[in-house]
């Protein structure tokens, strides 16, 4: 894995929630690759020891450049990527857990390990107007976005996952 940071955290935000979380974690853990998803490569993620996936949550599911990522990079880096960690942030408007049930399916794919519960912040948007705001997401989220990237680059670094 020469010298690519060993934590690879790819996001994507329309509205800044994830964006706001994925940069906390990425201060986190210090020497992450933070990687916005239409940037994502299925090198950048083979080169990467472990993951954090940031997304928001749209109509019950995974925003579409965020699917549109792993569509893409799924079969370069089917057979690859056995074993490594992941994590998770779902910034969605209600419950999230559409979108996370269809990244931990992915991610079964993958045959990727999940080393910490997902983290689902709810930004409790629901009506349009408020869907479509910008998201400030509260510093207590923040501060477990923080620390999760620590924990996640942490223990990748001394070789726990």
């Amino acid at each position: 894995m020469t010298d690519a940071p060993p934590l690879l955290i790819a996001w994507h935000s329309r509205t800044g929630g994830s964006e706001a979380l994925a940069r906390a974690a990425a201060e986190g853990a210090g020497t992450a690759k933070l990687v916005a998803a239409a940037d994502v490569t299925p090198d950048a993620l083979q080169a990467a020891a472990g993951y954090l996936f940031v997304a928001p949550e749209n109509l019950a599911a995974l925003s579409g450049a965020m699917k549109e990522m792993f569509d893409r990079c799924y079969y370069p880096c089917l057979g690859r990527l056995e074993g490594r960690p992941y994590a998770t942030i779902i910034c969605a408007g209600s419950d999230g857990e559409g979108a996370q049930r269809q990244l931990d399916r992915i991610a079964t794919g993958w045959r990727l390990k999940r080393v910490a519960q997902g983290v689902i912040v709810n930004t409790a948007a629901q009506s349009a107007e408020a869907i479509l705001a910008p998201k400030t997401i509260s510093a207590a989220r923040l501060t477990e976005a923080r620390d999760l990237g620590a924990a996640l680059a942490e223990g990748i670094v001394a070789g726990i996952f």
